[in-house]
């Protein structure tokens, strides 16, 4: 009986010693899988809802807090577009709202109802195309884009109706609320795997890419 009693003992110890490396070894491989997202911090960077354009298993996060209204992120579209292709399958661009100007939220509700179309990245290339003009400054006429987005293939009917889906409201507010926390004042501003590159300019955001996929992929 007592050998017994012993041989049930031990088989629990080995039980739970398979379990603890079991758990272990998941984590591990969830870490590895995950990469930045296994950080404890990295839903302030990217939210569940938040637009990614690149290879799904990419290990490089590129988190773009940007302003459609803003003339510097227009600018900086096209590099950050050639960013994308210099480092395909390793880096994945996520977009994060920082609505500064007067008519971001405005553009910012068209963009993400123009998702439900399916054409969400044609809209953004689109509205930065013609930014001049419905962004102007000094004339601001933000109701010009439903005249650009059936450029695309936009029902405008339906997208204003989508415009005003709450959930929209709910995910720019909760950017802002992220974009406080990390200190976001002007646009666009860069993160890499929750990074910030050393300066501001695309020589030192490449820097930081090159940095993190170094070690993502060595």
């Amino acid at each position: 009986m007592k050998n017994k009693t012993i041989l049930i003992m031990l088989s629990s110890i080995a039980m739970l010693g398979l379990f603890a490396l079991a758990s272990k070894y998941y984590k591990s491989y969830e870490s590895n899988r995950l990469g930045f997202l296994a950080k404890k911090d990295s839903s302030i960077f990217v939210r569940e809802y938040s637009p990614q354009f690149g290879d799904k298993n990419a290990k490089v996060f590129l988190i773009e807090f940007l302003d459609p209204e803003c003339e510097s992120c227009r600018q900086f579209y096209p590099q950050i577009k050639n960013l994308l292709k210099e480092f395909k399958g390793k880096v994945k661009l996520i977009v994060r709202y920082a609505p500064f100007h007067r008519n971001s939220k405005f553009i910012i509700k068209a963009l993400e109802a123009s998702r439900k179309q399916k054409k969400y990245w044609e809209a953004l290339e689109l509205l930065f195309k013609y930014q001049p003009n419905w962004g102007n400054h000094h004339n601001p006429q933000p109701n010009l884009i439903f005249k650009y987005l059936p450029e695309i293939g936009i029902n405008i009917k339906k997208l204003k109706s989508d415009m005003n889906d709450p959930e929209i409201e709910k995910r720019i507010a909760q950017d802002i609320l992220d974009l406080k926390q990390l200190n976001v004042r002007g646009t666009p501003a860069f993160f890499v795997n929750g990074k910030s590159p050393e300066k501001f300019g695309i020589e030192y955001l490449k820097k930081a890419i090159q940095r993190e996929v170094s070690i993502a992929y060595d």
